[in-house]
C-alpha cells in the first residue's frame, strides 16, 4: 500500500495548471492538447453532454499515443460503431472524483458496468494493464488520470 501511494505521489508531480479546474472534463481534455482522439471519440459516441454534466467523474484518459497503438482499421471500426465506442469509453470512467492520494489497490466499478483493477507492477501504478503516467488533472466535475493504453471491456 505504501508503495502504491508513493508511486502515485511521484506521478502527481505532473499536475495540470489549476486554471483548468474551472473547466469540465471535456474542456479540460481539449485544453490539454494530448487527447484529440479521445475527444473525437467522446463526440462520436455522443458522450459530450454526459461528461460535461455535474458528475463527479474520474476518467482514466488514454493519450493520443495510446489510441495510435490500436491498428488503424480496428480504431476506424471502433469509431464507426457508436454503441461499442460508448461501451469502451464508459469503461474508462468511474463514478466520483477519486484523487491519486485516495486510490487503493483493488477493483473499481466503471460507469460501463465492468471493473478495473488498480494496483502496482514494477513500481508503477497500473489500471488493468495500462500505466498511469499523470494524475490529478482537476476539472470542475471530476478528475482525469492519464494512462498509456486504451482499456477494453470484457
Amino acid at each position: 500500500m505504501k508503495r502504491l501511494l508513493s508511486a502515485i505521489a511521484l506521478s502527481s508531480a505532473f499536475i495540470a495548471p489549476s486554471a483548468w479546474a474551472a473547466s469540465d472534463i471535456v474542456d479540460t481534455a481539449v485544453n490539454a492538447g494530448s487527447f484529440k482522439t479521445l475527444v473525437a471519440a467522446v463526440k462520436a459516441a455522443d458522450l459530450v453532454e454526459t461528461l460535461k454534466g455535474p458528475g463527479p467523474f474520474t476518467v482514466f484518459a488514454p493519450t493520443d499515443e495510446a489510441f495510435a497503438a490500436i491498428p488503424k482499421a480496428d480504431l476506424d471500426a471502433l469509431l464507426a460503431n457508436k454503441k461499442k465506442l460508448a461501451k469502451v469509453l464508459t469503461y474508462h470512467v468511474v463514478p466520483g472524483a477519486i484523487m491519486a492520494a485516495d486510490v487503493k489497490p483493488g477493483m473499481v466499478k466503471t460507469v460501463e458496468g465492468g471493473e478495473l483493477t488498480v494496483g502496482m507492477a514494477d513500481g508503477k501504478v497500473m489500471v488493468n494493464d495500462a500505466q498511469v503516467v499523470k494524475t490529478d488533472i482537476q476539472a470542475s466535475n471530476g478528475v482525469i488520470h492519464v494512462i498509456d493504453k486504451v482499456l477494453m471491456p470484457k
